[in-house]
């Protein structure tokens, strides 16, 4: 499988497929195509049967900035190119892991709930700015961050989205490992070759197990957030927070 895009650049080595989010000059920030690209990717993935592990990074030293919100002021109440790069990603059956430079912001964080090991360079800062943008969560993280790091932690960060460290994550509970800048895909790769040399059956197995608990509440998350999300989006609240966004 090689079928890199101009946003998504894909490779293969010995059972482990790696995806590079490839907009550098926007930080990597998400959009239509490259969502698109993300989900095809993974649906691949997890219809085939020789694959034990996926690394998801981004190019020049920095994970996402989430999504591009240029897409944001064009978004309209159907399904969505995010959700269902969400909704496919939660579905993977094979382990994810995530491997975090610069920052991650927004769905760059979300997306991490649905991934099995986290590492993140040190510098690494994160951020969850709905509110502050208007919004509402998504990427199901009204339901799984406060059974990650807890209620008071996942209020703190969802209600005021403020930034924090990867040393904070890391204590939260949000992620695996905090490893020195500019060393994270190199730690994630030893991670999945860890995996490639076990047995893929007990992997699939591992993890269809661990899904199963709240699959249901995560999909029917998925959407509710969904349909609150686009209403936050066409208030005036939003349209002018992400105008004073794009005016900077």
């Amino acid at each position: 499988m090689n079928q890199s895009t101009n946003t998504l650049l894909i490779n293969e080595s010995e059972r482990v497929l790696t995806l590079t989010i490839n907009r550098p000059a926007q930080k990597n920030a998400l959009d239509g195509a490259t969502y698109d690209a993300l989900t095809a990717a993974l649906a691949q993935a997890t219809a085939r049967d020789d694959l034990h592990a996926i690394v998801l990074t981004g190019a020049g030293g920095y994970f996402t900035a989430g999504n591009d919100l240029k897409d944001f002021l064009n978004a309209s109440g159907g399904a969505s190119p995010a959700l269902t790069f969400l909704k496919t990603i939660s579905k993977v059956n094979i382990p994810i892991i995530a491997a975090l430079e610069g920052g991650a912001i927004g769905i760059g964080v979300t997306m991490l709930l649905h991934c099995d090991f986290v590492v993140a360079g040190t510098g690494t800062q994160f951020r969850i700015p709905f509110v502050p943008l208007g919004l509402c969560p998504e990427g199901a993280s009204s339901l799984l961050l406060a059974r990650y790091v807890g209620i008071r932690k996942a209020n703190e960060w969802l209600y005021r989205g403020t930034p924090f460290t990867a040393e904070e994550a890391q204590q939260a509970g949000l992620i695996n490992r905090v490893v020195v800048a500019g060393q994270a895909e190199s730690t994630a790769q030893e991670l999945a070759r860890d995996m490639a040399g076990q047995s893929r059956l007990a992997l699939t197995s591992t993890k269809a197990l661990l899904q199963r608990a709240a699959a249901q509440d995560v999909a029917a998350t998925l959407d509710a957030e969904r349909e609150r999300f686009v209403q936050c989006l066409a208030s005036p609240e939003a349209k002018a927070a992400f105008s004073r966004f794009l005016a900077k």
